[in-house]
């Protein structure tokens, strides 16, 4: 925070003094501002002013967490599209191999997921021939849990995806993680 007041300041070519008199607040002030205190409401509003700076430019952000191997993580789930049971295997490699304790969470969440939709998709997979015996049904009756299964874990991949990407967690996951 402080570093981004003095820094706009200083860019302006502005004195503590000079900035004081621009926004309507004391000197003191100023040099709390600068000193590290937190903006807020009026103040922030009047030093973004004299500043001619956005309020966004003052806003102190917390520290970006890398999220990035949750989002391969993510993306790994992906390969069940494919291969059967990858979007178990894959993400469950990757999980373990993580280092930081963020993207393991979030990577073990995932993995919960996919495991409970991949465990729901085979006892419809093999009950679905003894559905389709018993209603005798022409049509191949696993291809609806199948078809409806795979797109739910592509919905919830693209979800995840975004939400890793505007609030650094996923959308969809489990209450409880057994992982």
């Amino acid at each position: 925070m402080k570093n981004k007041v003095k820094f706009l300041r200083e860019e302006k070519n502005m004195t503590q003094n000079e900035l004081a008199e621009k926004s309507g607040l004391s000197l003191r002030t100023i040099q709390r501002i600068e000193a590290g205190s937190i903006l807020k409401g009026f103040t922030l509003k009047t030093i973004a002013e004299a500043l001619e700076t956005d309020l966004e430019n003052l806003i102190f952000k917390k520290e970006n967490i890398q999220i990035e191997r949750a989002k391969l993580i993510n993306l790994s789930v992906l390969s069940g599209l494919i291969i059967p049971f990858g979007s178990v295997i894959f993400p469950l490699i990757l999980s373990y191999k993580t280092k930081d304790a963020t993207n393991k969470e979030l990577g073990k969440q995932i993995v919960s997921l996919q495991i409970i939709l991949s465990l729901l998709l085979s006892v419809l997979m093999i009950a679905s021939p003894f559905i389709q015996k018993s209603f005798v049904l022409k049509f191949p009756l696993f291809i609806i849990p199948l078809i409806a299964i795979l797109s739910l874990k592509l919905l919830i991949v693209i979800l995840n995806g975004i939400s890793l990407n505007q609030k650094q967690d996923l959308a969809i996951k489990l209450k409880n993680n057994f992982l």
